[in-house]
């Protein structure tokens, strides 16, 4: 496995506190440290996961492992990209658009969410967004957008608007890509996740499902852990 050490960044509107319910065990039963910094707050979210993978790196003993869910995906593969030699490899979990958001389901659900806060405030946005939900969803929700703070509505939009790797770009990419998607889930399309492995020169996909994901948050973790040791697998037969 590359890297002893991995970064994962959270995604739109989430926090640390699920990024490690996710993926810290699965990185311990293959001794690698994971490092979970707690999200920027406010519309230089982007900016500020760029700058924590910079700080992360340049104190990791070697190249790190760079990943995240949803957009911390998207914002670890661009920094793999300006910064190869800083990167083991990246895991991706549920990466959600590719270039353009446009008009990509996460996309729209976070300038709709976003919207809701401005108008409803906080509390009332909660009520609404968590009716009828999963309640381990709705209590994810609950803390992570109350950690925002502020901030909350301006991350979301600033997530919405940002461009994720082209195609194109990511076949310039030589470190290897584990990639997790969720079979059903309509917000994160599996599609897009095989767009990704496809354009990616090492690189694989392995997925799960919402209702594993709901039952055991680490399933996610571990697609995108076999996901990355099928990529170096099929690396090294090749």
């Amino acid at each position: 496995m590359p890297g002893s050490t991995a970064v994962i960044l959270p995604g739109t509107g989430s926090d640390e506190v699920f990024v490690r319910s996710v993926f810290a065990a699965p990185l311990a039963s293959l001794g690698i440290e994971l490092v979970a910094p707690p999200p920027p707050t406010g519309g230089d979210v982007v900016a500020g996961y760029l700058e924590l993978l910079d700080r992360c790196a340049a104190t990791a003993p070697g190249p790190v492992l760079a990943g995240g869910i949803s957009l911390g995906a998207h914002v670890a593969t661009e920094w793999a990209l300006r910064a190869p030699e800083r990167c083991a490899g990246v895991l991706a979990a549920l990466p959600a658009w590719n270039g353009d958001p446009g008009a990509a389901p996460a996309a729209l659900a976070a300038r709709a969410s976003a919207e809701l806060v401005e108008r409803e405030g906080l509390d009332a946005a909660l009520a609404m967004s968590t009716a009828g939900i999963a309640p381990w969803l709705a209590a994810e929700l609950d803390r992570a957008w109350r950690g925002h703070g502020e901030g909350l509505s301006a991350s979301l939009r600033s997530a919405a608007a940002h461009r994720a790797p082209e195609l194109d770009r990511l076949r310039e990419l030589d470190v290897p890509v584990g990639i997790a998607a969720c079979a059903d889930d309509p917000v994160h399309p599996a599609a897009v996740a095989d767009a990704w492995a496809a354009a990616l020169p090492r690189a694989s996909v392995c997925a799960t499902t919402l209702s594993s994901f709901g039952t055991d948050r680490e399933a996610l973790g571990r697609a995108a852990l076999l996901a990355l040791l099928r990529a170096v697998t099929e690396e090294r037969a090749a």
